[in-house]
């Protein structure tokens, strides 16, 4: 398993993405994980908060590149593996904290921000990573950072693949909390615990209710950047930005 699920406490259910080797970048295995854990965690009626983590130095580094098998039909990969697990973030009818421990980066970034809540560390970053592989934002990120940021910034943080630090991403609403690396995890189980003690179903109406506020036209959007990857991923662009990834080297885009 490429996912830890455990109980740390009543009514709380920690969920540890365990590929720290990579960075806990997704593979196939680790997407169909991490559906069944959120899956499991939305039906078991003794919980009523959920944690989500990377194991080791990251949140999540995004998508294993070097899986490029995997990525043969990518319009078909977003919109059946990654919308499986982000779409339960979305709709469980609990509360879920991102306990961002380090890097959350590419579709590691998307899955963060479709929680409901994010406690940071101090030394941690987000970062839209697509455009140094020559890939647009997908999983729902155009959405969600043109909601949270606006468009002009939204729009600059994508092309330029600029890192967003704790404080940054603290002062523009992207997280709730920042705490010391340390403690991130401790501080969202303490914050999940808390959670416990509301009501339940008022906790899920009102998830609901911000969801549907915040949210209209997602599914749409999701749909639109798995066409748009699709596209990207056959360029001459990707390949050269994948293999100067493993080369540490500048890419050079050719505009083809």
């Amino acid at each position: 398993m490429t996912v830890n699920y455990e109980n740390p406490s009543a009514g709380v259910a920690l969920l540890t993405l365990q590929r720290p080797d990579k960075l806990n970048s997704f593979n196939r295995q680790m997407r169909a994980d991490l559906t069944q854990a959120l899956a499991r965690a939305s039906a078991d009626d003794a919980v009523r908060a959920v944690v989500l983590t990377g194991e080791g130095r990251a949140f999540c580094a995004g998508a294993d590149v070097s899986a490029v098998d995997e990525m043969a039909n990518v319009e078909d990969v977003l919109n059946t593996e990654y919308a499986g697990f982000l779409n339960i973030l979305q709709s469980m009818p609990k509360p879920v904290i991102a306990a961002i421990n380090g890097p959350a980066a590419g579709i590691g970034m998307t899955t963060a921000l479709t929680c409901d809540l994010r406690v940071m560390g101090e030394g941690a970053y987000l970062m839209s990573a697509f455009a140094n592989i020559g890939l647009v934002p997908d999983g729902g990120l155009s959405f969600l950072l043109t909601r949270e940021i606006g468009y002009a910034r939204a729009y600059q943080l994508a092309i330029e693949a600029e890192k967003i630090d704790a404080k940054r991403a603290l002062d523009w609403g992207l997280v709730n909390r920042v705490v010391p690396d340390g403690d991130v995890v401790t501080n969202a189980l303490d914050w999940a615990a808390s959670l416990t003690e509301r009501a339940p179903v008022a906790m899920a109406l009102t998830k609901r209710a911000f969801r549907a506020a915040a949210q209209e036209g997602l599914k749409t959007a999701m749909a639109y950047e798995a066409m748009l990857q699709r596209q990207a991923i056959t360029t001459e662009d990707c390949a050269e930005g994948v293999a100067a990834l493993f080369q540490k080297r500048k890419p050079q885009f050719k505009g083809r």
